[in-house]
């Protein structure tokens, strides 16, 4: 089952085309990776999935993006309740200047969530998705400021997660982290899979290999080609794709 169907995108700034007719599908459950050269167009394209680029006034599109085949911009669409069904994880760590728990739990009362055994139960089950509970079980009145770089990362993960979207954008997760906490990230998105359907923009190919079962390669705005990760690392179909793995730019 697809969860995401895009049908002849095309993103611009101004006069500006950012992306151009660009068109796949994101099967449910999945994680599928966004690969390509700086400037390519990937983070533009992942933020058009939660309508963030509505919040630049030069944005302009063209175009069809269905969630469960709902168009997600339709002018009835609720923006605030489709960015609940689709968060993002940015590039650098960005934990609120509150404590551990009130980190998870904000999301929670923003939504409209009250009782506080409730929140509190699901402050628990969000940080022991994101394979952090063990690690701040004892110190939830702590600043998230004090933790480090990777724990930063996976506290907002569970904040993501503690309300329950269906689709998580992570933009570069790793690209700030050391690799024991880069490992770490990884292996919770394998748990996460079961249960959302994921998409990761990285510059790293070997994490793409090592996440995903899809991967998608964009190039100057346009999707050159998409497929799952083994035949496309392995029997690209497009040379571009081929230059760009094995290295010959990017």
């Amino acid at each position: 089952m697809n969860r995401i169907e895009v049908e002849n995108l095309n993103v611009y700034f101004g006069d500006f085309q950012i992306l151009k007719n660009v068109n796949i599908v994101i099967p449910k459950n999945t994680v599928t990776a966004i690969i390509g050269p700086s400037g390519c167009g990937k983070s533009t394209f992942i933020r058009t999935l939660n309508r963030m680029n509505d919040l630049i006034p030069t944005f302009s599109y063209d175009g069809n993006i269905y969630l469960d085949g709902k168009n997600l911009y339709d002018p009835k669409m609720d923006v605030a309740d489709l960015r609940k069904k689709i968060c993002m994880v940015f590039q650098k760590p960005n934990p609120f200047p509150k404590s551990i728990f009130e980190n998870v739990a904000y999301g929670l009362r923003i939504h409209g969530m009250t009782d506080h055994d409730s929140i509190s139960v699901r402050v628990e089950e969000s940080l022991r998705s994101a394979a952090l509970w063990d690690e701040v079980k004892d110190k939830l009145d702590n600043s998230a400021m004090r933790l480090s770089g990777g724990q930063q990362q996976r506290l907002c993960i569970a904040r993501t997660i503690a309300n329950n979207p269906e689709v998580i954008l992570m933009d570069e997760p790793c690209s700030a982290l050391d690799p024991i906490s880069t490992t770490k990230v990884e292996d919770l998105i394998h748990k996460l899979k079961n249960n959302y359907t994921i998409i990761i923009v990285t510059h790293n190919m070997q994490q793409a290999t090592r996440v995903s079962k899809y991967t998608s390669f964009f190039l100057n705005g346009e999707l050159i080609e998409s497929n799952l990760t083994d035949k496309l690392f392995v029997d690209p179909r497009d040379r571009r794709t081929e230059d760009y793995i094995t290295g010959r730019f990017g």
